[in-house]
């Protein structure tokens, strides 16, 4: 025992006696100041040096997001971070101030593979800043691999339906709003080939009347003047599952357009608009949707009837006259605005209009009657028949409400019988007696029964199969018994619920 002791002892002191490793001497990055000046102004604040070349002939653009792997040092080879050593590649978007000024104006000029060493004086990096481990004032040596890149996703749903790339950057900050007048100048491709090529003036929100598709429209209002973007847009923004006949695209086709934004001029914000101006606004806003709703562009149509509805809808700075005529003009635009999401299929706005429509005028019948086709769409008979018995509350000779009742009632009394047969049959499961299981023959009976059906005849006491009888009820064989009743019950409505039957539009 007491050798062990000593052994451990030794080994102890051997481990004390160990002289602590040097630490290694950080190792400057051989192409470290070297390269050449690549800044706009030639300052020599920032140089690259190229360490392994890229491939392909071209690069990302401003407002890409990037993907890189870096190595960030000092000018001593002192390392202060790393994406390789937390093994994740960094991204970020060009050219849009979210690093330093050094890394917007290296990356960008490069290409895909590409590894450059970029030595960025501090007025490229953080100036008299102290940043974690940099001291102030520090000139930074950053190893860059740049890998990928993707454009920027500027569709409503972020799905990548629409991918904006800058070309050439514009002036200032100002974009396109709705309402604009936008003057630009376009080139479409399908499979490289140029389909559309013009000079174009249209209004935002109006795109149409020019036969432009609204993926260019959306783009543009991402746009500054002057600027030139390429733009890939997929059929959902584009020419749809229709296709165009007229410029030769395919069905569920994506298109690619160039986009320079030559000028524009804004429209007054309503909230620049005095109330009179704002009275006339709506009622061109629902002239123009009233125009696109009998066209079928029922989209378009939903655009102009809001419109109406953020004209009108704070009236506080109104008259008493003014006010007397916003409100029918704002019922309106609830209630057309309704409709048309109706046409479309769009039930849950459809009933958020409608209940707007009632916070104006609460027995209104057009706002009842066309909440309740939306509530029957989604197969909600209560609440669709509570609407539809209102409306014949103020006009008891409303046949269309009639009608509507009486679909929404046999629904309810469907769906109730059906709910019956479903209890019932749950209810019985559990109650059923219990399956008696007939033990296996033994080879002994079998053999017996054989013996018997060779001697010829039943024993005594045994019943002949003479037909089956149940309860003392004889059934017939090729007899067949009926669980339910045929016919009876109230025959369904002929006229079902649907949103075909909306009533005619506001005036």
């Amino acid at each position: 025992m007491a050798d062990e002791i000593k052994i451990d002892e030794f080994k102890a002191d051997e481990i004390d006696l160990q002289e602590p490793e040097e630490s290694q001497e950080p190792t400057p990055n051989p192409l470290a100041g070297q390269g050449d000046d690549i800044t706009p102004d030639q300052d020599g604040g920032v140089l690259k040096a190229l360490k392994t070349e890229g491939v392909g002939d071209d690069g990302p653009m401003k407002g890409d997001t990037v993907y890189v792997h870096y190595v960030g040092t000092l000018v001593d080879g002192a390392k202060f971070d790393s994406s390789r050593d937390r093994g994740e590649k960094f991204s970020f978007k060009l050219g849009k101030g979210e690093v330093i000024k050094g890394w917007d104006i290296g990356v960008a000029s490069m290409k895909r593979g590409e590894v450059a060493v970029l030595t960025c004086k501090p007025q490229y990096a953080y100036g008299n800043r102290q940043q974690g481990k940099i001291p102030p004032n520090s000139t930074l040596v950053f190893e860059v691999e740049l890998f990928d890149w993707t454009g920027e996703d500027i569709s409503e749903d972020k799905d990548g339906s629409i991918i904006k790339r800058i070309i050439t950057s514009g002036e200032g900050f100002d974009n396109p709003t709705e309402d604009s007048t936008v003057q630009v100048s376009l080139i479409g491709r399908h499979e490289e080939k140029v389909f559309d090529e013009r000079d174009v003036s249209f209004v935002i929100g109006e795109c149409g009347d020019q036969n432009v598709i609204e993926g260019i429209e959306m783009g543009v209002k991402e746009m500054q003047k002057g600027e030139k973007c390429h733009l890939m847009i997929k059929p959902k923004y584009a020419f749809g599952a229709e296709g165009n006949k007229e410029f030769n695209i395919p069905p569920d086709s994506t298109v690619e357009y160039d986009i320079t934004l030559t000028s524009f001029e804004k429209a007054k914000e309503s909230w620049e608009m005095d109330s009179g101006e704002r009275l006339t606004a709506a009622e061109s806003s629902k002239a123009k949707g009233t125009t696109y709703f009998k066209g079928g562009r029922y989209q378009e149509a939903i655009k102009h009837y809001k419109k109406v509805v953020n004209y009108l809808d704070y009236d506080s700075e109104f008259s008493d006259e003014q006010k007397a005529k916003a409100k029918p003009l704002l019922l309106a635009g609830h209630l057309n605005c309704a409709m048309s999401h109706l046409k479309v299929d769009d039930y849950m706005e459809a009933i958020r209009s409608c209940d707007k429509a009632l916070e104006v005028d609460e027995s209104n019948e057009k706002g009842l009657f066309r909440r309740g086709q939306a509530r029957a769409a989604m197969k909600d008979w209560e609440l669709a028949k509570v609407d539809f018995s209102k409306v014949l509350e103020h006009d008891p000779n409303n046949k269309a409400a009639k009608n509507q009742v009486a679909i929404c009632a046999h629904h309810i009394k469907q769906f109730k019988e059906k709910e019956r047969k479903m209890y019932s049959n749950m209810f019985s499961k559990f109650t059923a007696p219990p399956v008696v299981v007939k033990p296996k023959e033994s080879q002994e009976d079998v053999f017996a029964t054989k013996i018997e059906h060779f001697n010829g005849g039943a024993q005594d006491g045994e019943l002949k199969n003479e037909g089956s009888s149940v309860d003392g009820e004889k059934v017939e064989d090729g007899s067949t018994e009926t669980t339910e009743e045929q016919g009876g019950g109230d025959a369904p409505p002929v006229v079902e619920a649907t949103t075909e039957s909306v009533q005619p539009m506001e005036s």
